[in-house]
Parts: C-alpha cells; structure tokens; sequence
C-alpha cells in the first residue's frame, strides 16, 4: 500500500515541537505551514544586523511558494508530498573555500541517510555532483547552498553565514517522473523496500540531517581544509566512470569520463586533454542500466 502524504508528513506544530526538543543546540527552530522560500527567509534573517545572533536556526514549511532549486529553478512541490527546511550556521573559511561547501553538504547528507537504512540498501543511495541525492539512479532530493556576510559580522572578514536547503520527495515520484520525463525517487518508495526507514518518523530524518550538517560544518572550520573529501566522496559516487557532459545554459562546456573529485570538491573529468577540474556546469548523464 501507498503512503499518503498525511501519514509521512506531521502538522507543522507538532513538527515543530519534536525537532525543537532533539535539536537543542539550534537556538531557533520553526516549522510552518506555508511560507516563500526557507532559503531566502533564512538569508533575510541572517543579513539583519538587529536580528538573532545566536546560530544555528533551521526552517522548515510544508509549502514552499517560490522554493528555489540551483541555477535558479523553482523547486515544484505540493503541501505535504515534500520534505523541504532549511538551516543556517555561522562558518569562519577564507572565500576561496566556500564553494566546496555545496559538495560537501550533498555528501554529509547522503552518509547521514545511509545511516538510516539497513545495511542492504544503503549503496542504493548515492550522490550525483555537485549534490543531487538519488536512489536507485533516480533523484530522490536537491541541495540548494548559499553564503552571506552575517549582518553582525564586521571584524571578521573569514566570517560566513552558510544557508543549506534541501527539497526532499517525500510522495508524487510517479507524476514527477511524467511531468520531468526523467524518473524520479520519493522516500515512500524507500520505506517500502526498507524496514528501518519505515519505522523513522519524518522528525528524525530531519534531525539526522540537521546534526549532521552542523557537525561537518565545525569539523570543516577546526581544520580549515576539506582533506580527505575525495576518498569520502567516492563511497557515494553517482557517476564514477560514467559519460558525462557538463552544460551551462544548453550549452556543452566539457565531456568526458567523470572520476571523481579533488579537495576543494570540483568535479574531475578525463578529457582527450586530460584530466580537467570542473566547478560549474550540469552533469548530464547517459542512462546507465543497473546490472543484475
């Protein structure tokens, strides 16, 4: 049987109220009914000198009026079939860094699914670069990041409010996949296959992922680099191997054969030139067929 919306997704209040108590190093957590974007609600908030201080901050809504995907896209969702917050925390990087931050964030975020899975299903979660989430192949989630002066933040010039947004398919995969005409993932269908995902409920997923973030956020500020991030990412790695082209706008920047990434989080891609970093673009694949 399918789940409905109604039965993965509680009412903001009492939403609210779950999180409020497993994240108490959040200074403010707030989940409502409807808002514009938790992102741009979140990055107001942080850009106002006579606002809150105290971070991290994590929002959330049911609906999201002009939720926003990267390059500009509109996430589409529908009231209870998406799972969609935000959080903001404070880092303190030299700018250069800030980019493999969006990486990053897609990567903790895949390991800390994982770890709500069962041991059997947990390379059917995956990371395609820069951070979509998939399962089996099929977007299950997109990451949105973005950086901002804090509004308080003047003496400081490595200080940085980082924004983390993630659009999660709770239901809808089926009419998703026609309207996209690319197969999508929701995460009714993982709680079907998974016995250890059926019994979480939705506030310890997002709580799963609200720790984790904060915890390799302040790894990543205490050592000031991302060493050791190729060899992690490639536990998750999507499109290792693969065919790929890289598109900005339609049109076609790189191709060639995905292998990976480098420390600062760009995608390696071996070229008739060579190996080459890419740090912009799409990643468009060609379709792999899982073998038996």
């Amino acid at each position: 049987m399918t789940d409905t919306p109604d039965a993965l997704l509680p009412q903001p209040d009492a939403l609210e109220r779950d999180l409020a108590a497993s994240l108490p190093q959040f200074s403010h957590v707030q989940w409502v009914s409807s808002t514009t974007s938790t992102n741009a609600d979140l990055l107001e908030k942080a850009r106002n000198p006579q606002g809150a201080m105290a971070r991290p901050w994590l929002l959330g809504a049911h609906l999201q009026q002009r939720g926003r995907g990267r390059a500009g896209r509109t996430w589409q969702n529908r009231a209870g079939a998406n799972l969609m917050f935000s959080c903001a925390f404070d880092v303190f990087l030299p700018a250069p860094l800030l980019p493999t931050l969006s990486p990053l964030t897609g990567l903790t975020a895949c390991l800390a699914l994982r770890g709500l899975l069962m041991p059997g299903h947990r390379a059917d979660l995956t990371m395609k670069w820069p951070n979509d989430l998939q399962w089996k192949f099929a977007k299950l989630a997109g990451i949105l990041v973005e950086t901002t002066r804090a509004g308080t933040a003047r003496l400081s010039n490595d200080h940085y409010v980082v924004i983390i947004g993630i659009g999660l398919n709770l239901n809808d995969a089926r009419a998703l996949s026609l309207s996209l005409d690319r197969r999508i993932a929701d995460w009714s269908e993982i709680r079907q296959a998974d016995g250890q995902a059926r019994r979480l409920p939705i506030a310890a997923l997002v709580t799963s992922l609200a720790k984790a973030w904060y915890a390799e956020l302040n790894q990543a500020t205490a050592r000031q680099s991302f060493d050791g991030l190729p060899e992690r990412y490639a536990q998750v790695d999507a499109l290792a191997g693969q065919h790929v082209n890289l598109l900005d706008n339609g049109q076609l920047l790189q191709a060639g054969i995905a292998c990976g990434i480098d420390n600062r989080g760009q995608l390696l891609v071996r070229t008739v030139d060579g190996e080459i970093p890419v740090n912009v673009g799409e990643v468009s694949v060609r379709p792999r067929i899982p073998g038996p």
